[in-house]
Formats: structure tokens, sequence, C-alpha cells
């Protein structure tokens, strides 16, 4: 339950990757965009228009689909720097508001406001500044929820789009979410909504209707939180915790699609390098070490495995996560037989490294400050201006996506 006289801000910017790519290309201004790469690829939409939009074209649907739902759409490759460069942007202009906030993706972030009333005035006219300030300083547009709790701020943000604000009133949040269909709340999927539909429920003061002990015995504890948001509190899940509370992440994964799959070794093997590094980085980015190492191979016919391998003390090193992915992979591969998919999936995180022998120990040590090095030349120059040579023929671009390397606020330095 949201704590009494707390004031949440939710601010989501406004088709971001879309917006972004407008700053530097104006000609896209108000034509159909999609992002992600080429409408011939294997890939899928990180981003779409609103224009686009209005032909069905989502986030997480497969290129080839949205050209052909709307193929008179002009389609972007990602760049993910970018994006990487304005959420810092954004950022910035979040801690004027206040010192609490989080980044719960590189283009929306939650602000506790409470008690900076004297510097910023009530929550409304303070919305209606911070909206104008993104503005000013950043040439993008977002949408702000202002609720007494995270779930109705981000409620309150998804209606007031796009580029609006929307306040609901402490007191008012029951009246607020009655008309509002089930899959407006946050976490309700396909799947949910489904199940709920199959009891009769479409809107949440349906939802509402049913007790606890009802929604707990056909959902599991995932009742019970859906029985407290639907009357507007903070119930299951990350949104149990404070906004700016230690969140880190339990895995890290990055994963690469071929556009014409795959038998050559060289190649794979040098996709395994790339993806290793891009783990490594968000690993030594949230200073943590992974204990397991897990490897995803899927074939052309679409038959996926996946295998893991727990290593005797945890590493956030790319030659490391490279050397025990390779091994899962030389292990699991039917030699010979075309490859479709790539992943390489770190989890059981520990803070702190182990202690080492002192000649292992000597080699960790030089890689973690050359890949420290490389770091901050990433910082600098982008993600791609430095690889290591294994993975340079496994080259591919970053796909974009709203958990990156570097998301501003989740730095390891700043924790």
């Amino acid at each position: 339950m949201a704590a009494a006289g707390k004031t949440i801000f939710h601010v989501d910017m406004d088709a971001f990757f879309v917006s972004v790519e407008e700053l530097f290309d104006p000609s896209l201004k108000n034509k159909a965009v999609v992002v992600g790469g080429q409408k011939h690829e294997r890939g899928v939409v990180s981003a779409a228009s609103y224009e686009a939009r209005k032909f069905g074209v989502h986030s997480a649907m497969p290129l080839r689909t949205a050209a052909k739902l709307c193929p008179h759409a002009l389609f972007v490759n990602g760049h993910p720097d970018r994006y990487r460069e304005c959420s810092e942007k954004v950022h910035r202009v979040l801690k004027s508001f206040s010192p609490q906030v989080e980044m719960a993706s590189i283009d929306e972030a939650y602000l506790d406001m409470t008690g900076t009333g004297r510097l910023h005035g009530p929550p409304l006219r303070a919305a209606h500044a911070l909206h104008a300030k993104m503005k000013s300083e950043t040439q993008l547009n977002c949408s702000v929820g202002i609720g007494a709790s995270r779930l109705i701020a981000k409620v309150s943000s998804a209606k007031a789009k796009p580029n609006g604000v929307l306040w609901c009133v402490p007191g008012e949040e029951v009246k607020f979410l009655a008309p509002l269909d089930v899959r407006d709340i946050p976490g309700v999927g396909k799947v949910t909504e489904q199940r709920l539909l199959n009891l009769g429920v479409r809107h949440i003061s349906d939802l509402a209707k049913f007790d606890e002990a009802f929604l707990e015995e056909h959902f599991g504890k995932w009742g019970l939180a859906l029985a407290g948001k639907a009357r507007g509190e903070d119930a299951g899940g990350w949104f149990d915790n404070d906004v700016g509370a230690d969140t880190a992440a339990k895995s890290i994964s990055h994963e690469h699609t071929y556009n014409i799959d795959t038998n050559d070794v060289e190649q794979i093997e040098s996709t395994l390098m790339r993806l290793s590094e891009m783990v490594g980085r968000r690993l030594r980015d949230a200073a943590l070490h992974a204990r397991t190492i897990q490897l995803k191979l899927r074939y052309k016919d679409f038959s996926t495995i996946t295998r893991a391998h727990t290593l005797g003390r945890p590493t956030q090193l790319d030659i490391e996560i490279f050397e025990n992915i390779r091994l899962l992979f030389r292990k699991n591969w039917r030699r010979g037989e075309p490859v479709r998919l790539l992943g390489v999936h770190a989890s059981s995180f520990d803070v702190e490294p182990e202690q080492g022998d002192l000649i292992g120990g000597s080699r960790r040590e030089k890689w973690q400050q050359a890949l420290q090095a490389v770091d901050r030349l990433r910082d600098k120059y982008g993600e791609s201006s430095v690889n290591l040579a294994t993975g340079m023929k496994g080259g591919f671009r970053e796909r974009t996506h709203e958990n990156p390397a570097g998301l501003p606020g989740k730095r390891g330095e700043n924790k």
C-alpha cells in the first residue's frame, strides 16, 4: 500500500527511439517509422511511431510482419549509443526535480516527489514544470503521471500519452481505475488477461468485486497482488520497493539472430565472443560477478536448447565468460547443423569477487584493468568503438532494447 502523503511521478518518454531518430533526421517526422532494422531482416521492432502504430505495428513484432502491416513505413536501424546519450540528458532533468529517481528503463523513470512542495510547488505545477524543462533541454516529449503510488503514477502516464500530464488525486484511486481494462494494470499480460476474462473480469471494477481469498485460490500470490493493484496499491514484484531502492538484476543476457542461418564455426564462436563482451560489460557496469553462465542455441527448425555451467568462482570478465560459453557450445552443437540464434546468459550474482590464487589472480587482474580501460573508451566513443579481436568476425548491430549497458542511475559506481 502506498505510504500516506506520498507523491510519485512516472515520466515516460513518448516514442523515445523514434523521437531520437527524428532529432538526427527531421525528414522522419509525421511519418510511419519503424526502428530496429530493415524490413527484410529477421529481427524485431524496437519501436514504432504513432503513425505506424495505427496500422497495428508494435514493439517486439517481427520486422517482416511490420512490413506487411505497414508496407510504406520507413525502416531505420537502431542507434543504441544515441539513445543512451539522450537518456543521460533525461536523467539529468529528472535529478533536478528530485534526488529519488529510479530509471525503470532507458525511456521511463519514477520520481519520489514527496516533500518537494516548497521547492517545486504542488504536484500538478511541478509536473508541468518538469514537462516543459524536459522539452527545452532534450527536445523530446514526455508524458507525466502523478499518484500516491507507483502503480497509479504509471497508469496515469499511460493515459496521459502522448505529451500530456495526468494527476490522480489522492483518495480517487479506486474511482480512477474502475472503468479501465484489466490489461491496464502493470504486469497483467495476455495470459492473465484471458484467465480473468474467463472469470468474467473485463474491467478493474470487476476485479475489485472479488475478495482476496478467491483471487489467491485462482492465482496464488499473484492473486493477492492483483487485489491490491485493483485498489491502486503498489502490490507485488518490484512495486514493493521504494523509489530508488537497490533493485539489482537477477540475470543479464544478450542474444543474436542471424539473417542467414550459419554453420560456420569461426563465425559462430566469434558471435559468442561478441555476446560475451556485451554481457561482461553489463556485469561490470552493475558491479556484479556471475557464477552461472548459460548458452542458448536455436537451430534452423526453431528447436532450442539451453545449457548452463556453474563456475568455481564468479566472474565479470569477457574472456572467462567466452571460454565457458565456447566449451558449452562445442559440447552441445549438432555439428554441421545451421544455427539460427545464439544467446549468452549470466546469473547467480555476487557483488564481491572471490580471492583467487596468485598466478590466476595476476592474469585476472590484468584482464580486469584492460577491460576497465575498454569500458572507459566505450563510455566516451560508443559501445561498438572497441571489440576484442576474437569477436570481430561475429560483429553485428547491438540490438536496441530498453535496458542497455550504461543505464543512467544504474551504474556500479552509483551504488
